[in-house]
């Protein structure tokens, strides 16, 4: 899409997590691979896992482990996957996690650019624990004014989280970056305004950002510091 300003500028971002601030395909998605493996028995792919991960409902990786684990034909739970994916995720047995692989796509420094200008809030699929992990040594955490995680509302393509952020102020005023088709559709749910963080060059880009138009995304952003251009 064309760069442009936007029109209004908003007053409040609000960012998601996995893939916008935080570079998770050493953690999270590796974690959902080698749980595949380890409940299947079989190898499955980096194209077949984005292939699930742009499915609706499969934000949450504990979601996409269950409904592809059982779609190989290994009927698995939610609970099921949950606790496998732990397992390669947390550190277990002296072992490292996968968590530890986890690096930061945004610096202190330009959040604290935004947080002169705009009020910035938080709206992630991840548990808390698993936020406070990542974040709490983080210099650019206390530029945050609301954190909502699973554990404080529906999790997506419910838009519960954006509308305990907004509190009942107008959608208008705010703008959503995601990188899922979930985000997407709790941002339309919400009435938010949307733009999607779609690298270049990714895994079914095409199809990606065909789906994100018809969500109304209003632009495809290479990475979340390439909202400046429309915030000028």
């Amino acid at each position: 899409m064309r760069r442009k300003r936007l029109e209004p500028i908003p007053e409040i971002l609000i960012f998601d997590v996995d893939g916008v601030l935080v570079d998770v395909r050493e953690s999270f998605w590796r974690s959902a691979l080698e749980t595949m493996r380890f409940l299947t028995g079989k190898r499955v792919t980096w194209a077949e896992l984005y292939k699930w991960k742009n499915k609706p409902g499969n934000n949450d990786d504990w979601s996409m482990v269950s409904n592809w684990a059982t779609a190989l034909g290994r009927p698995t739970t939610y609970e099921e996957a949950r606790d496998a994916f732990q397992q390669f995720y947390w550190d277990r047995d002296g072992r490292p996690g996968n968590v530890r692989r986890e690096k930061m796509l945004v610096t202190p420094k330009q959040m604290e650019r935004w947080a002169k200008r705009f009020e910035l809030d938080l709206f992630t699929g991840r548990t808390r624990q698993e936020f406070t992990y990542t974040f709490a040594r983080w210099a650019g955490t206390r530029r945050f004014r609301t954190v909502v995680t699973m554990d404080d509302a529906r999790k997506k393509p419910y838009p519960d989280g954006l509308l305990k952020i907004l509190g009942g102020r107008d959608p208008s005023t705010a703008l959503y970056l995601g990188d899922n088709v979930d985000d997407g559709l709790a941002a339309q749910s919400a009435g938010v305004r949307f733009m999607a963080i779609l690298p270049a060059g990714v895994l079914g880009f095409r199809q990606r950002a065909a789906g994100f138009r018809e969500l109304g995304a209003l632009a495809l952003l290479p990475r979340a510091t390439s909202i400046n251009a429309w915030l000028k």
